[in-house]
């Protein structure tokens, strides 16, 4: 049986700069659906499947992170990557708290752009078989299921982004032992630049909102050196 194809819904406003990506990306075997503003891009999102999202931050009738927020209401799984503008890094923190899976800098390369639709995919599929009993992780009242990107306690269920599962399970395979933030930075984000840190902390205040819901346990910050996962 032939492979499904990863369907791509491409939101980009330059009709110049989304239609060569809209070609790049169908050369190398995404079927692609180019929108020119947030509200088109919906309507398709809403009359077609989708398999990812590319969406750019600042389109007209409707922006990106107004679009991410209403794909997210529909779907929580689907992955997303935000197109910025360089100079916007605190549109880049906004995307992460949406719950974007990553995001590119223009000026981007298209092999930059492939490489991290491949890296988020990676994160984001069913990693089945053998490994799935290795990736399920039980904090305290917590179950924690990595391939599913799932959290769940007393049968309501959290559904985590790709980061947010990764920065996770690096904590629970470490548990009770402080996990160095480089490391975390340089293993998910494959750089420990400040401003992926600062892309981090919002993940960690994330998860420990969700974590909340068992007091016993924490998410606590080793100052100078990096986080610990705990139950009390």
């Amino acid at each position: 049986m032939e492979k499904k194809k990863t369907k791509i819904l491409l939101a980009e406003d330059d009709k110049n700069l989304g239609t060569i990506l809209k070609s790049y990306l169908e050369a190398k075997g995404y079927p692609t659906v180019l929108c020119v503003n947030g509200q088109e891009a919906y309507e398709s999102f809403k009359n077609e499947s989708f398999d990812f999202c590319l969406v750019d931050v600042m389109m007209p009738v409707k922006d990106g992170f107004t679009l991410a927020k209403e794909i997210r209401q529909t779907n929580k799984e689907i992955p997303i990557i935000f197109l910025t503008a360089k100079s916007m890094q605190e549109d880049k923190l906004k995307g992460f708290e949406i719950g974007a899976d990553d995001y590119i800098t223009k000026p981007f390369s298209m092999e930059e752009l492939l490489l991290r639709i491949k890296a988020v995919l990676r994160r984001t599929s069913d990693n089945k078989g053998n490994q799935a009993d290795k990736n399920i992780f039980k904090i305290n009242k917590f179950t924690f299921d990595y391939n599913r990107q799932i959290l769940s306690i007393q049968g309501k269920k959290q559904k985590l982004t790709s980061k947010e599962s990764e920065l996770l399970k690096i904590l629970c395979e470490n548990f009770n032992q402080v996990v160095d933030r480089r490391d975390a930075l340089n293993k998910i984000w494959f750089d420990d630049s400040y401003f992926n840190a600062r892309s981090m902390d919002v993940y960690i205040t994330k998860l420990r909102k969700y974590l909340k819901e068992d007091p016993s346990v924490e998410l606590i910050n080793v100052h100078g050196i990096g986080f610990k996962l705990v139950v009390n």
